[in-house]
């Protein structure tokens, strides 16, 4: 199973010239791929291939005065900006065949230098490494200080370094670990667990546990609305307006980094205590569209769900989704009947067929954990449905013992 782990960079001033240069010839490098094949396609040709892209657009430009520069970066981060025009391209042919799920993609823009995250990418043949001290070293940039915040379980077969909207700079390693060393470091349990995602409680569970909803976002409305005003009123174009656009950057990174902690964990802590894990597969997308949108998109149910996904598969626990249209809310998990739908107002009810008097959101969690099969059955075994795919990357393993770090 492959995974990501970030860390935070801090090259000094020379560092950062030089990664500029690096994001600046990779842009170019995808632009001119992306021109060349709209070319071709106006032109009635046959797109060129990868090889053939690779010889005019890095070979050959290098000898060319226009285009000499591009022998100041390594020659790995220029074919992986290749690799990446090329894969945006074999995305959209497959979104428009119908076979790549989710959403429709459009054809691959252009780049540019605006963009307010840049990115450029390593892999083992450009001979990065990291040093004795802790540094990561790379081809034509020198050896960067990284911020160890954990240990990497194995050795990397590649680096991203990220720049992000708000100026900082991150190392994404992607490394292969071994389901089966992980799933061993979990302790053994036959717990299951029912989730409720809410908005008053981000979750509510099945043994009557409720998780308060941090609401990042709503917290930090007055300091973001305050950096947002100053921003609007600075003159385009002028170096105040860029140290005030970076102000409201670094406000919105805080309030995104705090909210993944919480479902980092959160998520680990489920991930731990319980074999068995049911949540409601709800429609994001369509409730953004409602006036709770921005409460909605300040819970962030999508991404927690995920990183129950990929930990799920990692630790060799069981994920069950129940569909959105199970009636979750309005079924007595006491005696089965189903009572009808209630207003959002109603947080307890009483059954009209056995009398039992229940909490909305907990009534719910129960009903999640029956429909998903982890109830517990007549024989006192706990019932346990196949594992699903999991996403292949992870931005963070907090609470799990690791190796010492690969250099």
């Amino acid at each position: 199973m492959q995974l990501r782990y970030a860390f935070r960079l801090y090259p000094d001033a020379a560092q950062q010239a030089a990664l500029a240069r690096a994001f600046g010839c990779a842009r170019v490098v995808f632009n001119d791929a992306v021109r060349a094949r709209e070319d071709a396609r106006e032109a009635g040709q046959p797109f060129p291939t990868a090889g053939q892209l690779s010889r005019k657009l890095i070979t050959e430009a290098k000898r060319t005065k226009e285009r000499s520069w591009l022998g100041e970066v390594s020659a790995v981060v220029l074919q992986q900006s290749l690799r990446d025009a090329e894969t945006a391209y074999r995305n959209f042919f497959a979104s428009l065949k119908g076979t790549r799920k989710g959403r429709k993609l459009g054809s691959p823009r252009f780049k540019s230098r605006k963009d307010t995250r840049q990115s450029i990418r390593f892999t083992a043949n450009a001979r990065w490494s990291i040093t004795g001290s802790g540094r990561l070293s790379l081809p034509k940039i020198g050896a960067v200080k990284v911020k160890w915040s954990r240990t990497l379980p194995a050795t990397p077969t590649s680096v991203t370094v990220v720049k992000d909207a708000a100026g900082r700079f991150f190392a994404s390693f992607v490394l292969d670990t071994d389901p089966d060393a992980d799933a061993a470091r979990m302790p053994e349990t036959d717990r299951t667990i029912g989730i409720d995602l809410g908005l008053t409680h981000f979750a509510v569970l099945s043994d009557g546990t409720k998780i308060d909803s941090p609401r990042f976002l709503r917290r930090a409305e007055k300091k973001l609305r305050k950096a947002q005003k100053e921003l609007s009123r600075k003159q385009k174009g002028s170096k105040n307006r860029v140290k005030a656009r970076l102000k409201v950057a670094r406000a919105h990174a805080k309030v995104a980094d705090a909210r993944r902690e919480f479902h980092h964990q959160l998520s680990t802590k489920l991930i731990c205590e319980n074999q068995g894990i049911a949540v409601e597969d709800l429609s994001v997308a369509g409730l953004a569209r409602t006036r709770l949108a921005k409460s909605v998109h300040d819970a962030g149910w999508a991404l927690f769900v995920s990183m129950l996904e990929y930990k799920a598969e990692r630790y060799g626990r069981t994920l069950v989704k129940i569909g959105r249209f199970t009636p979750t809310s309005q079924t007595c998990h006491a005696c089965g009947a189903v009572d009808g739908p209630k207003p959002l107002s109603v947080r307890e009810w009483t059954c009209a067929a056995c009398g039992a008097v229940h909490d909305r959101d907990i009534n719910a969690a129960i009903n999640m954990k029956t429909a998903a099969g982890l109830a517990v059955s007549a024989c006192g075994a706990p019932v346990r449905p196949g594992a699903i795919p999991a996403q292949r990357e992870e931005t963070g393993s907090h609470g799990f013992p690791t190796e010492p770090r690969v250099a």
